[in-house]
């Protein structure tokens, strides 16, 4: 068999697509280091580029095989069948980053819907690659990988996390998307206004969607993400490193690296090392919050918010710690959260009664 039959054959298993799928996202896992790195940017700025153009290509391909387009565009009917393979290739690389990005800052609350949005798409890029010629399908996901792009690339290069720069990268995706529609039908003898509006619509409805998960605090707050955090029984700052100590497990729990269950009624200190680009200097919010085991509505109540300011740049995460002197038994959990009250992790931990004899103490350093 000629190298290139085999090559094509291999091409043909139904279990390739499956090994390329995962091999890149486990290389886009390796390689995606941090969300301000200039040259990951850029990567992403140029598959959102081609992509745009791949776009506008089946597009017009699609107008010159209904002969809307004229003869001299005929080329790009011919070279349609190979528009959707590179699509996928691009789509799939630039949902596998967001994927990676965004769960570095979504938690286990409201901020997961959206991440799981993204990973949907990126599974869905592979399982449904046949679809991937509908015209007003594309126009939305290239609006939601636009949306994604935008949502942290602002931030990273204004050094501003806010409701107007969200909403400015909101705007700028709806406009470049917008824009690939234009071009799109630019030039057609026979372009009806309806055509486009209808083309363009999917792109609208889907950002006004995604405003409102931000106000609904489903938004993961990229590019902020949690590095480490726990509660200690005591804390210190020595030669620019922190110790923490905790009371020391049984000898299974070679895990453990923080207090829980708590002994005793405090005081008690929330660690956390958060990590922001650069040029990012925010306010994040130390929740404490309370829930005993006796109440019958079981909700949590929070007991302090302390704002703690933070500056990016350090590669595990500016770190801070807040105290709370004295804890009733029971459960409790300190929400890391913005200004604006997306959460960015979690630590839960229990209450118990103080041992008779204090446990010894184990410390690490950060």
């Amino acid at each position: 068999m000629l190298p290139l039959t085999r090559l094509r054959a291999a091409f043909a298993k139904p279990l390739l697509p499956v090994v390329f799928f995962f091999t890149g996202v486990t290389y886009d896992t390796i390689t995606l280091t941090r969300i301000d790195r200039l040259l990951d940017n850029l990567i992403l700025l140029f598959y959102l580029s081609l992509l745009g153009l791949l776009i506008i290509l089946t597009g017009r391909a699609d107008l010159a095989g209904a002969g809307a387009a004229g003869g001299p565009l005929a080329w790009l009917a011919r070279a349609r069948p190979y528009y959707p393979h590179a699509i996928q290739f691009l789509l799939g690389g630039l949902f596998s980053a967001y994927a990676i990005f965004y769960s570095q800052s979504a938690s286990l609350t409201g901020t997961a819907v959206f991440f799981a949005v993204l990973v949907a798409f990126l599974v869905a890029n592979e399982l449904f690659k046949d679809r991937l010629s509908n015209l007003r399908l594309l126009v939305g996901l290239y609006a939601l990988v636009c949306f994604s792009f935008f949502t942290f690339f602002l931030p990273v290069l204004t050094g501003f996390m806010n409701m107007p720069v969200f909403l400015i990268g909101a705007a700028l995706s709806l406009a470049v998307t917008l824009r690939v529609v234009e071009l799109i039908y630019a030039g057609a003898p026979n372009r009806s206004t309806r055509d486009v509006v209808l083309t363009g619509a999917p792109a609208v409805v889907l950002v006004a969607v995604l405003v409102g998960f931000y106000f609904l605090h489903w938004i993961p707050p990229v590019p902020l993400s949690m590095k480490f955090a726990g509660v200690y029984h005591t804390i210190e700052r020595i030669d620019g490193r922190y110790r923490l100590s905790f009371e020391e497990g049984a000898w299974y729990q070679f895990w453990k690296r923080s207090d829980d269950p708590f002994h005793g009624p405090g005081p008690a200190y929330g660690f956390t090392a958060v990590f922001a680009p650069v040029a990012l200097h925010t306010t994040i919010i130390h929740h404490w919050q309370y829930r005993s085991s006796g109440r019958s509505d079981r909700n949590f109540v929070t007991t302090d918010r302390i704002p703690m300011t933070i500056a990016g740049g350090r590669e595990d995460g500016y770190r801070g710690y807040t105290m709370k002197s004295r804890l009733d038994p029971g459960e409790w959990r300190v929400d890391v959260e913005t200004n604006d009250g997306r959460v960015i992790g979690r630590i839960g931990f229990h209450v118990v009664e103080a041992r008779e004899e204090p446990g010894r103490l184990e410390t690490i350093e950060r």
